[in-house]
């Protein structure tokens, strides 16, 4: 039974995209038969693992809209353990299309439960926004990875992500973890930085993960090249980061091999 991780925050920017793509691949790396959900109407996890969007007949759209196979769906990857269920712009309407339809919060659940024994981690690249297809995602999922970037307004809209977080664990999923609270762009040159590091783990003590993802060029070209950072550039600090966090993962679950 495959553990699912949502990726979420509700704040643009703050690495959800590059988190959801570079776990999935290090998981992969690390020999974990993962799938990457895009749950984005922006695709930006399809294009950025070098799927074009506009080449998607089927997507993560058709799966929770119409009831398709997720089966049917998924793309193979050059990574051996690791495939994708991509996205498209179609899911910009998904949210009005699925108003009226029953167990509207569920449909993702749905489509993910017929996969999930197929896979040890299905990662899902969340969009920035609190609306009805993140809701799919926090309730389909185990647990939630939190970004949080080492900036100014990084406690800014946290409440209200952990609140939704809340209700949904009351309302929707009361299995619904947080898997922890991930550290990102972070700078070791700026005093700032080193003091949202030291806020968060203030704050939130155990919930932050140990390994922090640092500003990092490799990371922020690799999506243009269609590749994760671990293919892009294998011995490049983000890399190396997001390889420490899936280890960090996989301890944390316990999950020795």
């Amino acid at each position: 039974m495959g553990k699912i991780i949502a990726i979420a925050n509700q704040k643009g920017g703050v690495g959800k995209t590059t988190t959801a793509i570079n776990v999935a691949s290090s998981l992969a790396v690390l020999e974990h038969k993962t799938l990457l959900v895009d749950a984005d109407p922006q695709a930006n996890s399809t294009s950025g693992m070098g799927i074009n969007p506009k080449d998607v007949k089927v997507s993560v759209y058709e799966c929770m809209v119409d009831s398709v196979d997720p089966h049917q769906a998924i793309v193979k990857n050059d990574l051996k353990y690791l495939d994708i269920l991509p996205s498209h712009i179609d899911l910009v309407g998904a949210e009005v299309e699925m108003v009226n339809i029953e167990r509207r919060e569920e449909r993702m659940r749905d489509a993910l439960g017929k996969l999930k024994n197929e896979y040890e981690f299905i990662i899902i690249d969340c969009s920035p926004s609190l609306g009805l297809i993140t809701i799919n995602a926090l309730t389909a999922a185990d647990s939630v990875i939190i970004p949080v970037q080492c900036e100014y307004f990084a406690l800014e809209g946290l409440g209200k992500l952990l609140n939704t977080i809340k209700i949904i664990q009351t309302r929707l999923n009361t299995h619904l973890e947080i898997e922890g609270i991930l550290l990102t762009l972070y700078d070791s040159r700026t005093s700032l930085g080193n003091q949202v590091v030291e806020e968060i783990r203030t704050h939130f003590k155990n919930m932050a993960f140990k390994t922090i993802i640092p500003r990092n060029v490799r990371l922020s070209e690799s999506p243009s090249f269609g590749l994760p950072a671990i293919v892009h550039d294998a011995e490049s600090k983000g890399a190396i980061s997001y390889l420490n966090l899936a280890r960090e993962i996989l301890d944390k679950n316990a999950i020795t091999r």
